[in-house]
């Protein structure tokens, strides 16, 4: 099959992809941007159309793509929703974000159990929230990004309960004084929420239909609710990056200085190397993008940036480190692999994610690990031991 050549290919439009795009196409460079979602923006920025520099720029957008496999090198494969082709790159860019973290716990895969940022995209999307009664729990700043967005749109958001203890938060809450935006950020939101109970030491236990059970301390109790929305923290996408064969950290991808995988000509940028936040994530994109262009000292500002963003980072992950009694919130009838229907117990039996997968089918459904994934590595303490093509669950006629 005959292959589309760019000097710089990104996979991933949001903001860590957008950032490299724009700094490549400055260099001169054609670039192409891969997405699986329909507009560009990414989890941040739904739905943007493509900036003025775009046009001005080289810059090719598939939207709706998304990569099937590797064939050979400097090559992906790729499918949209009535073709398949190839992509050839001399440098390639890799901003595939990040997912939300589900703990799995009894009751959590009903119908009104949903992502915290699920139920925001959810709303984006033109479900109807206004009146209904949310509960949020979790943990992370997103827990109240996304109670502020759906109370401004008429949610009746009953509680916010966070994992974290409130001695972490105050420590993450002085240490906002070395980030004055962000500090403003969080004040803004703490006041747009006023009224609503943010609960610290607090996660849940069950849930029924319109109900979830909140425990605190020594205290358990019910609350009636329409939409439970609950996440614990983001986990990077890595399923492309382990099958290029990109060395992998505790963090996500290790990268160099200037965002340079261990695989030549391959660089990776934003929520990928390690959950950071949306000023991380930019500076990032910029700097791989400079660098996958050939013009890596042109990356000064952004390497200031990044360093002051890393720092955040690093308060945020100690404030909002996952607490060790989340590992029992799941009982042995719980199922992990929904897709699959495999509960705790069965996993139990297993030592690796290799040996439950042969024997169980966990992570073998739709979703190819991606959330039985993340819970499997908390409470069982797995690693993803391997990646193969198709990337994504793909049409037979795509696969070569």
């Amino acid at each position: 099959m005959n292959s589309r050549p760019f000097d710089v290919l990104i996979v991933g439009a949001g903001p860590a992809g957008l950032a490299a795009a724009r700094r490549a196409g400055e260099c001169g460079k054609t670039v192409a941007i891969i997405d699986d979602n329909p507009a560009p923006g990414g989890q941040i920025w739904r739905s943007l159309e493509l900036p003025v520099w775009s046009r001005q720029s080289r810059v090719t957008h598939f939207a709706g793509t998304r990569v099937v496999a590797a064939p050979r090198p400097n090559c992906l494969a790729v499918e949209t929703a009535d073709d398949a082709f190839d992509l050839s790159w001399r440098s390639l860019v890799l901003a595939t974000g990040a997912r939300e973290r589900f703990l799995p716990f009894p009751g959590w895969t009903l119908p009104h159990v949903t992502g915290a940022g699920g139920l925001q995209a959810l709303a984006k999307s033109g479900l109807p929230v206004a009146g209904k009664r949310v509960v949020i729990a979790g943990s992370g700043p997103l827990l109240l990004a996304v109670a502020k967005y759906l109370k401004d749109h008429g949610a009746r958001v009953s509680a916010i309960a966070e994992q974290a203890d409130l001695s972490s938060l105050r420590r993450f809450a002085v240490g906002l004084a070395a980030h004055p935006g962000k500090l403003m950020q969080a004040v803004g939101l703490r006041a747009g929420l006023r009224g609503i109970p943010y609960l610290t030491g607090c996660w849940p236990v069950g849930a029924e239909i319109g109900t979830v059970t909140l425990r605190r301390g020594a205290k358990t109790w019910t609350e009636a609710c329409d939409y439970l929305a609950c996440g614990f923290g983001l986990i990077p996408n890595l399923e492309l990056a382990a099958l290029l064969g990109c060395r992998l950290g505790d963090a996500g991808v290790e990268v160099d200085n200037d965002q340079r995988t261990s695989e030549p000509g391959i660089f990776a940028a934003g929520e990928i190397t390690g959950i950071g936040g949306l000023e991380l994530s930019l500076a990032e994109g910029e700097i791989a993008g400079y660098a996958a262009a050939g013009k890596p000292e042109a990356a000064g500002r952004s390497r200031r940036a990044r360093a002051s963003a890393r720092r955040f980072a690093a308060g945020m992950d100690r404030a909002f480190a996952l607490r060790a009694e989340l590992k029992s919130i799941a009982d042995d009838a719980t199922l992990i692999c929904r897709c699959e229907d495999v509960p705790l117990g069965r996993l139990r039996h297993y030592s690796a994610w290799r040996e439950a997968k042969l024997h169980t089918r966990c992570g073998m459904g739709a979703c190819q690990g991606r959330v039985c994934g993340g819970a499997a590595s908390f409470l069982l303490g797995w690693k993803v031991e391997s990646a193969r093509p198709p990337v994504f669950p793909a049409r037979v006629g795509s696969l070569k």
